[in-house]
């Protein structure tokens, strides 16, 4: 890596938030050994137009060289959107290969996953949004850390794996979509990120 990451990007996936389990155990982290960095992980609109919007805007004087973004599930889309946009280096956890398709079905009225009390509405053109945010192709792969549980129960384990061809890889033989067992991985997260030896 170029140089020292400070500055630090988490992408949240569908129906998630910035409570999901990972985002708080990085950002934990980081509290603890790594104050120095700045952290931002935003809650993301049902839009996804209006969601790579808000985080351009965001990142817009972030550091060329001295930033990063994570993200899981559709969360991991976004940031291959990110990383292709801005060369940063990127770590997937899960990520979504192909939400316009995926999702489709969750067209409609929707629940937050970490408040069910709170309901959100994913439109269909939500979808033509996805088809045309899309990445072609990773232009340099060895920029991704991909990890990517066999154990996933609602992505294809192959499909991800073809997708971040040539990227720094972590292919589990269990875990799932959560990705549980996250805690086993942060360390590996961390070095590629250079934050921890």
């Amino acid at each position: 890596m170029a140089a020292a990451i400070t500055h630090l990007l988490y992408l949240h996936g569908f129906r998630s938030s910035p409570q999901s389990f990972k985002a708080r155990r990085l950002q934990d982290w980081l509290r603890a050994h790594r104050p120095d960095v700045h952290w931002w992980c935003p809650q993301l609109p049902p839009s996804p137009r209006a969601a790579v919007a808000l985080l351009r805007d965001g990142i817009a004087a972030w550091p060329q060289d001295a930033s990063a973004v994570l993200g899981s599930s559709l969360g991991g889309f976004y940031a291959t959107v990110i990383a292709e946009a801005t060369g940063w280096p990127a770590v997937v956890i899960n990520p979504a290969v192909d939400p316009a398709r995926d999702l489709v079905r969750y067209v409609g009225e929707q629940t937050a996953y970490h408040d069910p009390d709170q309901h959100f509405v994913f439109r269909a053109e939500y979808i033509d949004e996805l088809r045309a945010l899309a990445p072609a192709t990773i232009t340099d792969a060895q920029r991704y850390f991909a990890v990517i549980a066999k154990g996933d129960e609602v992505l294809d384990w192959r499909e991800m794996q073809a997708r971040y061809a040539g990227a720094q890889l972590r292919l589990l033989d269990g875990s799932d979509h959560a990705l549980s067992d996250f805690d086993a991985h942060l360390p590996a997260i961390l070095r590629f990120l250079g934050l921890a030896g």
